[in-house]
Formats: structure tokens, sequence, C-alpha cells
């Protein structure tokens, strides 16, 4: 961890997940994906910026043909908590008549942007659609979203590295940690 600055690794309170559980995470989603969508049209659609670190590794953990796109929203902000209102920032680049969907996202907490993706890709004619996260907070649950896919269930903290970030700060930390409370109260 030498290369990264003191003060960003003085920031994160506990380490959750090492560069190996993560690439053992990927590696067991991707062989999940690759057999349940072996004889289907997978477009696997990242939502940025948070995921694009896990779709990065986990598009490469999958043995099947796969096509990507990828979404930006916002309904975050520079804070903690989602403001409940979802605003698309970059949308799709291709139809998706026929495609079955794997939504790759890098964190489930309200599940309000999910629901609104989910209701938005269903009406432009999806065959199929389903949820992959890396994360789930289900106590943090507002909307009734289940992913289909998940690399594990955290306690409700709020974590930054491996792409997720406290105002695009510490994405690209090749772990997982529990970001101190003293650095965004």
């Amino acid at each position: 961890m030498a290369r990264f600055g003191a003060s960003m690794l003085d920031d994160i309170e506990e380490e959750l997940f090492s560069r190996e559980q993560l690439q053992e995470i990927v590696a067991r989603i991707g062989r999940e994906i690759s057999e349940d969508y072996k004889d289907k049209r997978l477009l696997l659609v990242s939502v940025l910026k948070g995921s694009v670190v896990f779709m990065a590794d986990l598009m490469r953990a999958i043995t099947i043909p796969a096509q990507i796109d990828f979404m930006a929203t916002s309904s975050y902000g520079s804070g903690t908590t989602t403001s409940g209102r979802v605003k698309i920032v970059k949308d799709l680049d291709i139809d998706l008549k026929g495609y079955d969907i794997v939504l790759v996202e890098d964190i489930l907490d309200s599940g309000r942007t999910l629901s609104h993706l989910m209701e938005l890709l269903e009406m432009r004619g999806a065959a199929s659609l389903k949820i992959c996260t890396l994360f789930d907070k289900p106590e943090r649950r507002q909307v009734p979203v289940q992913p289909a896919y998940v690399g594990a269930v955290i306690p409700d903290a709020f974590i930054v590295g491996y792409g997720l970030d406290y105002d695009e700060r510490y994405r690209n930390l090749p772990f997982v940690g529990i970001l101190k409370p003293s650095i965004y109260a």
C-alpha cells in the first residue's frame, strides 16, 4: 500500500475486503452469470462511475459472449445519502430489444436508483433484466429491489475503494474499506 498517499490510507477506519477477496467475489459472480446466460444475448450495463472497476473485472470473468454499455446517474451529489431523485447523466448507446440485461452496480442501498433504472430499461424492451451488485446493504432499502447476483452483504457503513468514492475520492484504492466518519461528518 506504499504507493497510496498516507492521508488517503489514514482516512480508512478498517479494511473490509482485500484485493484477493474482491477477486474471489468477482470470479464467483462471473461463473454464475456465464452459466445463467450461456444461451442468451447478454448485455452488461454498468452504472457509472462507481461500478467501473467491478465491471472491468467482471466482464473478464465472464466466459461467454457479452456486450457492454454504460449509464451514468446522479442521486447523491457530494453527500453520503441519496437525494431520492434520479437523473440520467449518460444514457445507453444501443437499442435494448432482444437483449438479456444484467445491470451492474457497485452498491445497492436505498434501491431508488436501481428501481428507476429497472423501470426505464423494461420500458425499452429488454428480453430480461437482472441486477448484479458488488455490495448489498439491505438495512438501507427504501424500495423493494432484489438483486440476482450479490458479491457480499455489508453492514450499514460508508465504504470506499475499488470504484466506490466519497466526493470523487478513494475510487483508486485496490481494496474496500470503511471511511472514517470524521471525513464526511
